[in-house]
């Protein structure tokens, strides 16, 4: 991966340990590891932040439920089938453990392309949100499909952009709880993930009026 590809896509956890490690995958003798921590919001409530974490740099922390551990990785998405289906999986994949920071425990910046029409709307209390999806090369040729939601005049801003357009985001990673009903009638709750904008910038118009 290249030092570019490492740096447009970046994101520092603080969080909680709240279950047991379980094994996810193993590639060329290397075990991974799904972990999900829990990340302070200022409000007081949890992210719940599913991370991928290799065997490797588990032996120099100690991954019991209630540690507060601080990591580095990138924010990436998956193809998972499911009822013969593509479903989109996110999860952050740990590049190297850090010290926790509790000031700061939830960053991320994303620098790609707008890859689906933006919507934007405003709620029944006048609360404009602009939902994105953003596609952030990865080496091999990958590249991870990131959804985004802004809001008052990030909102607006995002409104304006077209498929194409290069853009920075930086905000932080939020979970948010919602309810599925399956075909069977049965009602389920998921959790979706998303990156909540607190800054975004136009870097490249695919129009070529870039700002």
């Amino acid at each position: 991966m290249s030092y570019e590809q490492m740096l447009n896509n970046r994101v520092c956890l603080t969080g909680m340990i709240t279950a047991k490690p379980e094994f996810s995958h193993e590639i060329m003798g290397e075990g991974f590891y799904d972990v999900t921590i829990a990340v302070k919001r200022l409000s007081g409530q949890d992210d719940m932040i599913p991370l991928t974490v290799s065997e490797r740099l588990m032996e120099s922390e100690s991954f019991e439920v209630g540690n507060i551990i601080g990591i580095v990785g990138q924010f990436r998405s998956y193809n998972k089938m499911s009822d013969g289906k593509s479903k989109l999986v996110l999860r952050v994949f740990v590049r190297e453990m850090a010290e926790p920071d509790e000031d700061e425990p939830n960053t991320i910046m994303i620098d790609g392309f707008v890859c689906k029409e933006p919507v934007y709307r405003t709620t029944p209390f006048k609360r404009e949100i602009a939902d994105l999806l953003i596609a952030v090369n990865r080496a091999y040729n990958k590249s991870d499909y990131i959804p985004a939601i802004a809001w008052g005049r990030n909102a607006r801003y995002a409104g304006n952009f077209e498929v194409g357009d290069r853009v920075r985001i930086t905000g932080r990673i939020q979970s948010r709880v919602y309810q599925k009903q399956l075909n069977d009638g049965v009602v389920e709750d998921r959790t979706a993930y998303e990156v909540s904008v607190s800054k975004l910038d136009l870097l490249d118009s695919a129009s070529g009026n870039a700002q």
